[in-house]
Parts: structure tokens; C-alpha cells; sequence
């Protein structure tokens, strides 16, 4: 089984207003083992880098400005990723695929959508599986699988490749079926999503917000006072 951990950085959060990548970095893992493999690239986003960006990653417009473009680096990528049986493990898939199928989609290449040829593991959806209702970014859960993230003073595609890798195999450490237990879903079947990427339409109807009534907010707190005073017994 040969799996590709993948990131990236970009110039903000959002393709359609004009965002792009910066930098990509895969690492290959054959049979949950890294086998040294890998690729690497900082991109010309041919576009200046908003603040909040630079302060995350440490990357400058100036640093990019002499290194190649998207499109002279597709074809290294692709074939990197196009080996037979090979799926991507990715942090918020539908983020970095957003990414990834716009700049593919910009130098028409077919392999836009990215998931219609690769499949994906989100382990943001796995960790949400896992651990309901708690933060799952990648710094905690490098705290909470006691991965050493202590030299990550920028987020860089390699580094938080080489993070995520740990923390996926540490979080899958009991998985050796893929099948369904019980009523109980497989936190890595459940990852095994097609991710869509749906722009939302400015002009949609106003969403409808339903607020509690006065009673249901008094048995609601009737209720909280009851725990509260249970935890204190």
C-alpha cells in the first residue's frame, strides 16, 4: 500500500478570490512505513502574499519571486502521486485540494479534480472520528500523540507533511481492517469521503435561525444546575 502525506502553504484561505499555492511537500509512506522519498517545491504565487499569510509560514513575495511557477512544476508533482494503488493523506483535504484543482484547472490539466483519480484519507475527519467535539488541528494532536513538533516555528508543506505523517500513523496505530465494526464507523472508511468543493452563491436566501423559547432555556438550565451540582457531590 503506498500512501503520499501531503500540505501546502498559500498566499491567504481562498482559491476563487485569487489565492495560490506557495509551497507543496509530499512524503511517500509504502506499507505505513516513510520510505525517504519525497517531493518538494516553493512556488511563484505571481501574486503578493497577504500579511497574516507570511506571519504563519515565514515565506516573503520576495524569497518566491525567482522560483517556478505552478504550471513548471505540475508535470514533477503529478508524477510523483501517479503510481498504481496510491492514496493521499491530507489535514483539511478539502482546503488543500481547493487549492490544488484551481491551479490545475488553470493550466487545464485533467487531472481536475485531483480526487477523481487519487483517493483521499482526511485526518482531520479521522481525528473528529476519534475524538468528537475536541480541537483537532495538527498542534494539538501532535500533543496528544506526543509528537515533537518543538522545531516548528513557521508552518512549512515539508515539516507539517513530516508532523502529519507521525501523528497518522500514531492515530491509526490499531487499525489493521478497513471493514466496519459493528454500529461503530471505521474512523478511516469514514475519511474515505469525495471531498466537494461548492462555492456559495452570494445571492442565497437569508438562513432561517431558530432561537430556544424562554421555557426550553429554563429546563436547560434547570439541567445544568443539576450536573453542576451532581459533579460537586
Amino acid at each position: 500500500m503506498r500512501q503520499v502525506v501531503l500540505d501546502t502553504e498559500t498566499t491567504g484561505l481562498d482559491p476563487t478570490k485569487g489565492h495560490r499555492l506557495t509551497e507543496i511537500g509530499c512524503l511517500e509512506m509504502v506499507n505505513r512505513r516513510l520510505t525517504g522519498r519525497k517531493f518538494h517545491a516553493y512556488i511563484n504565487p505571481e501574486r503578493e502574499i497577504e500579511k497574516e499569510a507570511a506571519a504563519i509560514t515565514g515565506l516573503t513575495t520576495g524569497f518566491l519571486s525567482d522560483k517556478p511557477k505552478f504550471s513548471q512544476i505540475a508535470h514533477q508533482f503529478l508524477e510523483f502521486l501517479q503510481h498504481p494503488n496510491t492514496e493521499l493523506i491530507i489535514h483539511n483535504a478539502p482546503f488543500d485540494l481547493g487549492f490544488l484543482n484551481h491551479e490545475l484547472s488553470m493550466i487545464n490539466h485533467p487531472w481536475s479534480p485531483l480526487e477523481n483519480y487519487l483517493n483521499v484519507i482526511d485526518t482531520l475527519v479521522v481525528a473528529r472520528n476519534l475524538h468528537p467535539g475536541q480541537r483537532n488541528n495538527l498542534d494539538v494532536l501532535c500533543k496528544r500523540y506526543n509528537v515533537d513538533n518543538s522545531h516548528r516555528e513557521y508552518h512549512g508543506a515539508l515539516l507539517d507533511a513530516e508532523l502529519l505523517a507521525k501523528v497518522y500513523l500514531a492515530m491509526t496505530a490499531g487499525q489493521t481492517s478497513m471493514t466496519l465494526l459493528g454500529t461503530v464507523p471505521n474512523p478511516i472508511e469514514a475519511s474515505k469521503v469525495k471531498v466537494k468543493i461548492k462555492k456559495v452563491r452570494r445571492n442565497h436566501a437569508p438562513l432561517l435561525v431558530i432561537r430556544a423559547s424562554e421555557e426550553e432555556c429554563r429546563i436547560h438550565a434547570e439541567r445544568l444546575a443539576k450536573l453542576q451540582e451532581g459533579i460537586k457531590n
